[in-house]
């Protein structure tokens, strides 16, 4: 369940960091998303079901104050509305991405009514809000909850998320010094001397933020800073690919400077040497795979 968590907050928009990658490196959601998935099934299955496998010899006893209260079958909604208003964003994604794949540039170009409308849906801010006005519906008001009561649970549910839109304020805003201050574009001059390809390039500038800074989107959207203008100088490389390239980067070995570390290991109640053992090996299984899928598909879409 980690590992897929793990590769969704790397790989997988509407997630917050991979949207932020992609604006940054212009690429295009619907398409990324895509390639995502591709990469995201046999790196889950790896780092999750296989490397799972070495890990039995930990005991892990979760304590109380993570158990939620039961809820009786008739406060529960049902497990199609669930799956529907979870997967509603991918699918609406992956809507207007075939179909804007399969048009032609004329047509979509052409401003007829159901190409704009095509363009309007495939919005990121569109598709999220058409989610959660439907799960609004679907898992509150449906089933007898007052407005006021989902607003409560969406004020709370903000005030989880406040502090990850913070970080991503102050990483987009390091993103824009180094880019304004021309740091980015000499660093890009730099690498553009080594014989690496400008996808690992992008890979292994992620990682080294990553193990130094600790957060994964902070590494992200920093990394992404430095290779954008790499990425202006090799035009053949596909943008969609750099920015799953620099997800898979930024989830290499989670350790103590890591948020995530100690949430896991508070979770499970594990030592820090377990904690190391299991989720940290983890995170760079999906890192390593991550950048080995995404050379697989390079090689294809090449």
């Amino acid at each position: 369940m980690m590992a897929a968590l793990s590769v969704t907050h790397g790989f997988l928009p509407p997630h917050p960091s991979p949207v932020g990658l992609i604006a940054a490196l212009k690429a295009d959601m619907g398409q990324t998303l895509m390639y995502g998935i591709v990469i995201a099934i046999p790196t889950v299955i790896i780092s999750g079901l296989f490397f799972s496998k070495t890990l039995k010899g930990l005991n892990v006893e979760l304590p109380k104050t993570f158990q939620s209260e039961g809820l009786s079958e008739d406060k529960l909604p049902s497990l199609s509305s669930s799956l529907f208003t979870a997967l509603l964003p991918v699918i609406l994604l992956a809507i207007t991405t075939i179909c804007t794949m399969t048009a032609s540039k004329e047509w979509l170009s052409g401003g007829s009514l159901m190409a704009n409308v095509i363009m309007f849906l495939s919005d990121s801010n569109i598709v999220m809000l058409i989610s959660i006005s439907i799960a609004t519906y679907v898992l509150g008001l449906r089933r007898g909850m007052k407005m006021t009561q989902v607003m409560n649970i969406y004020a709370d549910a903000i005030k989880d998320v406040g502090l990850i839109v913070l970080i991503m304020g102050g990483a987009g805003s390091l993103k824009e010094v180094l880019i304004v201050t021309g740091v980015s574009q000499e660093i890009s001059t730099a690498l553009n001397g080594l014989s690496f390809h400008p996808l690992m390039l992008g890979w292994l500038i992620a990682c080294i933020i990553r193990v130094c800074v600790g957060s994964a989107t902070v590494a992200g959207l920093t990394a992404a800073g430095i290779v954008a203008p790499l990425l202006a100088m090799h035009p053949e490389v596909n943008p969609n690919l750099m920015v799953l390239a620099v997800g898979a980067g930024s989830l290499m070995f989670s350790h103590v400077n890591d948020a995530g570390f100690w949430l896991f290991k508070e979770y499970y109640n594990l030592s820090i040497k377990q904690t190391i053992r299991s989720w940290s090996l983890m995170e760079t299984i999906v890192a390593v795979c991550g950048i080995g899928g995404v050379m697989t598909l390079n090689l294809f879409l090449g």
